[in-house]
Parts: structure tokens; sequence; C-alpha cells
């Protein structure tokens, strides 16, 4: 038993986006009606298995796919064949690509075969729930190319500003101060040619000082005095 199938819509998305969509079996394979499960071989091989379920009969169809056309970005087609509840199942989807204002129109046809057991015992429930199963993976499909593809934002990384750095502080220069002791004077110390020299005598002398002896005289105002005994001069009591 043949059934036959056809229709069309349109996309948002540009040819060769739909192209990649329909041609890559990890997005096709799953929106097969009743999907279980899948293993790809290779980019054009793989294996689906799904659901059967007509009237009182149930079982699982695994189904060998594989992309037999492929012309980007006009034209993908598949071509499958297996085995549920005792019957044997061949089938063909093939979607070809036209661009039009801003989207895409899609034109689908396909066909599925039907032998053995499971057609003779499903009669006229066949046909329609083939068609049903056929509609549900033409809204699958719609659905997913229903929104454009949109590249991600790019997010630019803060930076962060540094505070401004302080100033460097000159280095204090201690202050040197000469001694109020008259008679000495101090070279300038920041002097290239200064060097360090001993006071000569007039120095020494005027400050009071000894060479023999670096401590201060002691003035006569500052010695004690011994009291001198007086003397009485007789006076000539003649004069």
């Amino acid at each position: 038993m043949a059934i036959n199938f056809s229709g069309e819509f349109t996309t948002p998305r540009n040819p060769d986006e739909v192209y990649e969509f329909l041609s890559d079996p990890n997005k096709f394979g799953p929106l097969l009606p009743d999907f279980q499960s899948m293993s790809v071989q290779d980019p054009t091989h793989f294996t689906v298995r799904v659901r059967v379920g007509v009237g009182n009969i149930r079982g699982t169809a695994e189904l060998k796919m594989e992309l037999a056309e492929a012309t980007r970005p006009h034209r993908a087609q598949y071509k499958g064949q297996g085995t549920a509840v005792g019957s044997q199942i061949t089938l063909s989807a093939g979607f070809d690509l036209s661009p039009a204002a801003e989207s895409t129109k899609v034109a689908w046809q396909g066909e599925a075969n039907v032998f053995g057991k499971l057609a003779s015992m499903a009669g006229g429930m066949l046909e329609p729930l083939g068609r049903k199963n056929i509609q549900k993976l033409i809204d699958g499909l719609q659905k997913a190319l229903a929104e454009p593809i949109v590249a991600p934002a790019v997010i630019p990384q803060s930076t962060s500003i540094e505070p401004p750095a302080a100033p460097a502080l000159a280095p204090v220069q201690p202050r040197v101060e000469s001694p109020e002791s008259p008679g000495v004077g101090l070279a300038n110390p920041d002097s290239p040619n200064h060097q360090a020299s001993a006071p000569d005598q007039a120095e020494v002398e005027g400050l009071g000082l000894s060479q023999a002896n670096s401590e201060p005289l002691q003035s006569e105002a500052s010695t004690p005095q011994a009291p001198q005994p007086t003397s009485e001069v007789p006076v000539d009591k003649k004069l």
C-alpha cells in the first residue's frame, strides 16, 4: 500500500540556514513521528526507532535512513527502509528550497509504502494514520524553522580603572642650626670641599679653654678668696 503526500510552507530563515537544518540527521531525525531513539553512523546515514500503533497493533519500527540527495542550498532528500510488526516499510521525503522576500519557501513531497501483515490488518486505517503522522513531521519542522537565527550578543568586558598614583614627596632634609657660641663658625656641610678642622689656639683661648685641658677655666670672680688679716698702723699722736 502506497501513500503519497506533498505541501509547502514558508520560513523566515534563508535557504542556506534551512538546508543546514534539513541535511543534519541530528536535527531532522528527532522530528519523525513517535520518535524513540536514533544512532548516527556518518553524516549521511543513521538508524531511527519509532513507535507503531494501528488499532490493536502495537510495536516498534527500526528504520535505516540515508541522506540520498544533498544540493546546497536547493534540495535535500531522505530515503529509508525497515521492518515493523512483521511488515516491510519504505519511505522517502524530499525538500526543495527557493528564496523569497526575506524568507525561504519549502516545497515538500514524499511517499510511504507498507507491505505484509501490517497492511492487511490495518486496512483502511493505515492511510489516514500515515497522513496524520506526516503532518506531525511537517508541523515540527515548521516550528523548528519559525524563528530566524540570531547571533549571540557580545557583552563587552568591564575594564577596571586604576586610581591615579599619589605624587612622590621629596625627602625632607634635616635642618642644621649653627651654635650660638661666639668665635666658632661651621662650614656649609653641603659644600663638596668641606673638611672638618680643629679650632686653633686663639679660638680655644677665646672660649676660655686651654690646650692641656678642654674644661673651661674658672674665673677669679667665681673662686672664693681667703680673708686677708688687717694690720693696724699706729698713728703718731704727735702729728
